[in-house]
C-alpha cells in the first residue's frame, strides 16, 4: 500500500479556487481517510487502486482531483465524446456520482451528463451531440451508445471504475473489457472496489499502469458503529417480526432488504396491512418511479424503504438508522454492503437480520466466517417446530467442498432471475448463454432489457415459507414432463 502524508484539511490539497469554494459551499472541511490518501496521488496523474467500503467518501476522492486536472487543461470536448468517463454498476449510483460532480464543479460551468438504462436513449444521444466533459454511465447503455455511433471513446483522458466487484457480480466484466479496449492507452485510471477477488485483481492489472494502492479498511469488514444482531424465527413469523421492529422506538428511517423483486412487493403489502407506510424499489419499477421513491426516502417523507440488493446499490441516505435483512443474503460480502447503508456520516446504526430455515442458517455461518464475528442471536422459533426440508442436491459442490445443507449447487432457488441470481460470484461465467445471470443494465439482445425501455424478467417463485419473501412453496415435488419446451422467464456528509 502507498504511504502518504495524510492531510487534515481540504485546503491542504492545493485544489483550484473554484473547487475549494464549492467544498466550502458543501461544508466539507476534513477529508475522510480514503480522500486523504487518494487525492494527493490522483493529482499527480498516477493510476490508483482504492479498496474502500461504501459510505467512505470515494466519490470525492476521484471527482475532486479529476476536476482540478480538467481545469489545468480546459479544452472544449470533441463532438460525441467525453473527457472523463465514470463507470458504475447501477442507475441510482450513477445518478449520485453525477450529482457530486455537479456539486463540486458548480463554479466551473461543467458540462456533464448521464448514460443509464431504463430511460429512452434519445435524450442521451442529444446530450452527447456537442460532447461533454464528464460522462457517468452504466456499461450496458454505454456500449449501446458506442455501437449506435452516438459516442466515441477515443478522447477519454480519465477513466473511473467504481464498485468494480459489484460489476463483476452483475455480469459486466466482458462489457468492461470491451469498453477499455476502445479507450486511449494514454489515460489516467482510478479503480475502486470494496473487495478484491481474483477476477477483479486481474482486471485491475490489465487496466492500470504502475498503480498506487490505497486501502482504508480491511476487505469485507463491517462498520464498528453498527449494532448487529440476528433474530432466529419461523418463516411464517417474519412479517409480524418486521412490523414489530419498525414500530419500535428509535427507528428513524429503515431500509429493508429482500432477495427478490416479488419478495420486496410482498413485504410492502404486508407492512401496509399492518399500518406501516412503505414502498419498494427494484428492477421491475420504472426509473422515474424509483427516483420518486428515493427522493421521498432521502427527504424523510418515506420512513421505510424495501429494496433488492441491485436496486439499493446507489442508496446513499445518511438518516438510515436501521437496516433489516428480511432475507439473509446468500453471498456473505453482500451482507457487508447492506449494513453499510446505516451508520453513515459519523452516526450510529443498527442492523437486524431475520434468519429462518436451514438455508439461511448456512448463509449466516458464511457471514460470520467472513466478518470474523459471532453475531448475537435471539431465538424466537416455535418450540418443537420442524425446519423446512432441505432442497434436493443436484450435484456439484460449493467452493470445492460440500454444499450447504439445504442449498442447491446451481443458482439458488430463491434467486430472482436478473437480480439476486446475477450476484452470486460462485456461478460459472464461461460457456453457455453469455447473457445468463446478467443485470438488466448489461447490454444484450433480450427484448426485455430496460436499456431499451423495457422491464426486467419477472422474478421466479422463491423457495421459503410464508412471509419469507417467496411464494410460500415448501417441500413441493415437481414431476418432470418430457418434450415440454422450457419457459422463458452538521458537516455535510461526504460522498
Amino acid at each position: 500500500m502507498e504511504r502518504t502524508n495524510l492531510l487534515t484539511s481540504f485546503q491542504d490539497f492545493g485544489l483550484a479556487d473554484p473547487i475549494s469554494r464549492a467544498l466550502q459551499d458543501e461544508n466539507y472541511h476534513t477529508p475522510t481517510p480514503i480522500q486523504a490518501q487518494t487525492i494527493p496521488l490522483a493529482l499527480t496523474g498516477r493510476d490508483v487502486v482504492g479498496i474502500a467500503q461504501t459510505g467512505t467518501g470515494k466519490t470525492a476522492s476521484f471527482a475532486l482531483p479529476i476536476l482540478h486536472r480538467l481545469l489545468e487543461n480546459r479544452i472544449k470536448p470533441q463532438p460525441k465524446s467525453c473527457r472523463v468517463l465514470v463507470l458504475s454498476p447501477t442507475r441510482e449510483l450513477s445518478g449520485q456520482i453525477l450529482d457530486s460532480f455537479n456539486a463540486y464543479g458548480r463554479h466551473l460551468r461543467l458540462s456533464a451528463t448521464l448514460a443509464i438504462g431504463g430511460v429512452p436513449m434519445g435524450r442521451q444521444v442529444r446530450a452527447l451531440m456537442q460532447g461533454v466533459e464528464v460522462l457517468v454511465a452504466t456499461p450496458g447503455r454505454l456500449l449501446d451508445l458506442v455501437q449506435g455511433n452516438a459516442l466515441k471513446l477515443s478522447h477519454v483522458e480519465f477513466l473511473v471504475l467504481d464498485e468494480a466487484d459489484r460489476m463483476l457480480d452483475m455480469g459486466f466484466i466482458n462489457d468492461i473489457r470491451k469498453i477499455v479496449a476502445k479507450l486511449p492507452i494514454k489515460r489516467q485510471t482510478l479503480f475502486f472496489s470494496a473487495t478484491m477477488p481474483k477476477d477483479i485483481a486481474d482486471l485491475a492489472e490489465q487496466m492500470l499502469r504502475d498503480p498506487a494502492r490505497v486501502a482504508v479498511t480491511p476487505v469485507s469488514s463491517t462498520v464498528e458503529r453498527i449494532n448487529q444482531r440476528v433474530i432466529q424465527l419461523d418463516h411464517s413469523a417474519k412479517p409480524a417480526m418486521l412490523a414489530q421492529i419498525l414500530q419500535a422506538d428509535g427507528v428513524n428511517q429503515a431500509l429493508v432488504f429482500t432477495r427478490t423483486k416479488h419478495g420486496a412487493d410482498k413485504v410492502v403489502k404486508g407492512l401496509q396491512r399492518a399500518g406501516i407506510s412503505a414502498d419498494a424499489i427494484h428492477g421491475n419499477k420504472s426509473q422515474n418511479y424509483r427516483e420518486r421513491v428515493l427522493a421521498s426516502f432521502r427527504t424523510g417523507e418515506l420512513r421505510t424503504l424495501v429494496a433488492t440488493d441491485i436496486a439499493a446499490r446507489g442508496i446513499d441516505v445518511d438518516g438510515v438508522s436501521h437496516v433489516v435483512n428480511f432475507d439473509l443474503p446468500n453471498i456473505p460480502e453482500t451482507y457487508v454492503h447492506r449494513i453499510g447503508r446505516t451508520a453513515r456520516a459519523g452516526a450510529d446504526g443498527t442492523a437486524i437480520s431475520l434468519c429462518a430455515g436451514s438455508d439461511e442458517a448456512g448463509y449466516l455461518r458464511d457471514i460470520e466466517k467472513l466478518i470474523k464475528v459471532s453475531l448475537p442471536k435471539e431465538d424466537h422459533r416455535t418450540p418443537g417446530a420442524k425446519p423446512p426440508p432441505p432442497a434436493q442436491q443436484r450435484g456439484g459442490q460449493r467452493n470445492g467442498g460440500q454444499p450447504h445443507r439445504g442449498q442447491r449447487s446451481g443458482p439458488a432457488p430463491h434467486q430472482a432471475r436478473g437480480e439476486a441470481g446475477a450476484n452470486d460470484p460462485r456461478r460459472p461465467r464461461r460457456g453457455g448463454n453469455p447473457n445468463a445471470g446478467r443485470h438488466p443494465d448489461a447490454r444484450h439482445t433480450d427484448t426485455r432489457h430496460p436499456d431499451a425501455g423495457r422491464h426486467e424478467p419477472a422474478a421466479r417463485p422463491q423457495h421459503g415459507g410464508p412471509g419469507g419473501g417467496g411464494e410460500g412453496l415448501q417441500g413441493v415435488a415437481f414431476l418432470q414432463r418430457k418434450n415440454r419446451p422450457a419457459k422463458t422467464t452538521t458537516q455535510r456528509p461526504q460522498r
